[in-house]
């Protein structure tokens, strides 16, 4: 059996946020070219998870590990050279609204590259056409749907051919149908371009679509990993109570969600 190459690696990763230790000593391997999701509840550490594979921010305990470099404690000379290798499509897409869609897409091969501007257009019709809006170079964000500008957004993260692109909340706002077609430009890339994806949501119809592999993080520990047959079937009572989005359960709303407290006392 052929051995998977890793390409992120988290050993022993802990991180504390005013003294509340947000992620509890996780250890996790993703591979090549493989769909990792990564679901939990609001505040469950996912988004923290996330933060920390892209160098947002540093662990105050253990490695992370991105293409066999440790990214923790480098340079930010260094950090800027691995982070080339991957691509981030933001929640809300993060679009320029004063550049047009092709002004948009074209932002990294402009930062990152000498390309001449004839190729940098070459390249951003490539990337349009790929993720399904080829003609749309001269439109406004304002002018397109939110679905439409979550694909643009997508178009802008695989500019630069990346190993990785991680995906924050994809489908997040989208009616089912236009996330399907998320979804389905997740698969494509994972499997035309070989680009490892790393997806946080807590869709579990995006996630049962898409993912190779599942972690579950429940209070900043993880609390499953498995492919999506595992996780449909495991017995595990956190894991059962999420995937069907049930109100009653081991997950207590009212105790474990963050803030709530000051919430109920405003």
């Amino acid at each position: 059996m052929e051995e998977k190459e890793v390409i992120i690696s988290l050993r022993n990763v802990s991180k504390y946020f005013q003294g509340k230790k947000i992620i509890d000593n996780i250890s996790l391997d993703i591979y090549r070219s493989e769909t990792f999701v990564i679901m939990g509840c609001s505040g469950s550490g996912k988004s923290t998870l996330l933060r920390l594979m892209t160098g947002v921010i540093e662990p105050d305990e253990g490695s992370v590990i991105i293409k066999g470099k440790n990214i923790t404690g480098i340079s930010v000379e260094e950090l800027d050279d691995v982070r080339r290798s991957f691509g981030m499509l933001f929640q809300y897409s993060a679009l320029l609204d004063s550049l047009t869609v092709e002004e948009n897409v074209s932002l990294p091969l402009r930062e990152h590259t000498k390309l001449a501007e004839d190729i940098i257009r070459i390249i951003v019709k490539m990337k349009l056409s790929l993720v399904g809006l080829r003609g749309y170079e001269s439109y406004y964000p304002s002018q397109i749907s939110g679905g439409m500008r979550k694909r643009v957004g997508l178009a802008r993260a695989i500019a630069l051919d990346p190993a990785i692109v991680f995906y924050d909340e994809p489908t997040s706002g989208l009616d089912p149908v236009v996330g399907g077609v998320i979804d389905k430009l997740i698969k494509d890339l994972s499997s035309k371009l070989l680009i490892t994806s790393v997806v946080v949501t807590h869709d579990m119809q995006s996630v049962f679509n898409i993912a190779d592999r599942v972690a579950m993080v429940h209070k900043g520990q993880v609390v499953i990993v498995g492919d999506v047959a595992t996780i449909k079937n495991t017995k595990n009572p956190y894991v059962q109570q999420f995937i069907n989005g049930k109100p009653h359960g081991p997950i207590d709303f009212f105790k474990e969600d963050i803030g709530i407290k000051e919430f109920l006392e405003l």
